[in-house]
């Protein structure tokens, strides 16, 4: 019998983000960031267990939540701004060694500010590992964007020298194609021998090998600019990364029917009541003129609402947009306006930004979500909007199905 080998994933996530406030919680395509570090070691065939360092106890709860242990709370003066990876990692084995006797043959570093792995990426790096005795660590790279042979360093006097040469007579004036390849190393995974942290004191040892990464995958996310990038990428259902849920569907190249709920999505989910009990929504106006477009390109737009109100009708009238109300089950009402118009499912889209609208993401060729809607539309979305509802997100998918129109068009 052959023994498996011992392989510890271990999560590090701080509570105590500056750059992001509560960053490692934060939603990140509906679901927390940290949740997607531990899904990449669950994922994994050859990973044992996964664990969270955290020293805050709100992510230690919502870590369990998505399958990791926290036996222990990492110490505060382990989680500072400036604290290094080798003594929460050093921390962890010798918490681990003292109370539970356990030595893990390989553990692994999983950053969640690098969200967007590829499925099979931890296998192969502990794999790696493995397979050479003679190495310390494996860490993940990927070409790098500007060659450092080109690069400078500047004097205090002002002259600039080479930041590299290694023997190559003026490097900085060589065709790039001529230079060495260089490899820029990403945060996605470290697969360490404990003996490099705990007897070398060192995060990857002497022997490091490269375990070389599509550049698609480069996301280190430390600005909210990064993020919104890297949600954007994320929703690629082409892109083979870990995901929480089935991959996302791609809106289809040819829409008959987009269906919108009303409450949170035309509105900004807010309302005014007078002492009559008359109700006041807003919206934005720009959504007119986007409904009106795509009614010209023969696409038909319906709003489907649970709640029976005269405010919906009204704002839907002034619109020109047929609506149906009070419809408790709004999944058989979606079948019945597909039926009744005779659109396919692979033809339709709907956009919605509740838990309530969830029964009807399955029935439609894609369903999308305005950028304020709840974690559970969030999170089973196949793409979220970069504008909230009420402020511009119904305007937002009219341009973009009519800019996918035009590029067809273009291109026929």
């Amino acid at each position: 019998m052959v023994t498996r080998p011992e392989v510890l994933a271990i999560v590090p996530a701080r509570g105590g983000s500056k750059s992001i406030p509560r960053k490692n919680i934060r939603l990140f395509a509906g679901h927390p960031l940290l949740a997607y570090s531990i899904a990449a070691a669950r994922q994994a065939g050859v990973v044992t267990r996964v664990l969270l360092s955290t020293d805050d106890e709100e992510i230690a709860a919502i870590g369990r939540q998505y399958g990791a242990e926290t036996p222990f709370m990492r110490p505060a003066d382990l989680a500072q701004d400036l604290t290094q990876d080798l003594p929460v990692f050093e921390h962890a084995l010798r918490w681990l060694e003292e109370h539970e006797g356990y030595h893990p043959e390989v553990i692994v570093q999983l950053r969640p500010t690098s969200p967007i792995r590829p499925r099979d990426l931890v296998d192969r790096a502990v794999r790696l590992l493995l397979d050479h005795p003679e190495a310390d660590s494996v860490r993940g790279v990927v070409p790098s964007g500007q060659n450092p042979y080109k690069m400078w360093r500047l004097q205090p006097d002002g002259r600039m020298a080479p930041l590299l040469a290694e023997g190559l007579r003026e490097p900085y004036n060589m065709p790039r194609q001529e230079l060495p390849q260089t490899y820029w190393q990403t945060g996605h995974i470290d697969a360490i021998r404990p003996r490099a942290v705990l007897e070398k004191r060192s995060m990857s040892g002497d022997v490091i090998l490269g375990l070389v990464l599509d550049p698609r995958f480069t996301v280190d996310i430390d600005t909210l600019r990064d993020w919104e990038r890297a949600e954007w990428l994320l929703r690629d259902p082409t892109l083979d990364a870990v995901r929480l849920g089935p991959p996302p569907r791609p809106i289809p190249s040819h829409v008959r029917l987009v269906v919108l709920d009303f409450d949170g999505v035309l509105t900004d989910n807010r309302v005014w009541t007078d002492a009559e009990g008359r109700e006041m929504v807003a919206a934005d106006r720009g959504d007119g003129w986007g409904l009106a477009r795509l009614r010209e390109r023969g696409i038909e737009v319906v709003v489907l609402s649970t709640e029976t109100n005269p405010v919906v009708a009204a704002r839907c009238r002034k619109l020109g947009l047929p609506f149906v109300q009070g419809s408790n089950d709004k999944a058989a009402a979606l079948r019945a306006l597909m039926t009744e118009r005779g659109v396919a499912a692979a033809e339709t889209i709907y956009l919605g930004n509740d838990a309530n609208d969830l029964p009807c993401f399955p029935l439609v060729a894609c369903a999308l979500a305005v950028a304020d809607a709840h974690p559970s539309a969030l999170s089973r979305a196949d793409r979220v909007l970069s504008r909230p509802g009420g402020r511009g997100a119904v305007r937002e998918l009219c341009d973009l199905l009519i800019q996918t129109l035009e590029s067809k068009e273009t291109h026929a």
